[in-house]
């Protein structure tokens, strides 16, 4: 059974971090790619970073480049989001989502087949 647990969210002012962890469990972990995603109420999920726990290899979306950084501890299992500079546009509900590799299609969520459940990150003053 895959599960995906994420952690980490909280409450923020401008301006400030957060760090975001995602851990999953089951043996196809090494050959997929994970992905955060955010959503607020009435919008589409939008993906932010991805990256590959095969190479490495990361993708971000333009809204959080130079902000957010994703990485991965491949021997737990881990991937983590350090949100930088936050804003509070950045206000939402952030999933980690994994699955096979799908190159320049990182940022649609239909691909993604493993989901967690969620947690909210607020930046508010």
């Amino acid at each position: 059974q895959v599960q995906v647990v994420e952690s980490g969210g909280g409450l923020v002012q401008p301006g400030g971090s957060l760090r975001l962890s995602c851990a999953a469990s089951g043996t196809i972990f090494s050959i997929t790619a994970t992905t955060w995603f955010r959503q607020v109420p009435g919008k589409e999920r939008e993906g932010v970073a991805c990256i590959s726990n095969v190479d490495g290899r990361t993708n971000y979306a333009d809204f959080v480049k130079g902000r957010f950084t994703i990485s991965r501890d491949s021997a737990k299992n881990m991937v983590f989001l350090q949100m930088n500079n936050l804003k509070p546009e950045d206000t939402a509900v952030y999933y980690c989502a994994f699955d096979f590799d799908v190159g320049s299609a990182w940022s649609r969520a239909e691909y993604y087949h493993h989901w967690g459940q969620g947690t909210q990150v607020t930046v508010s003053a």
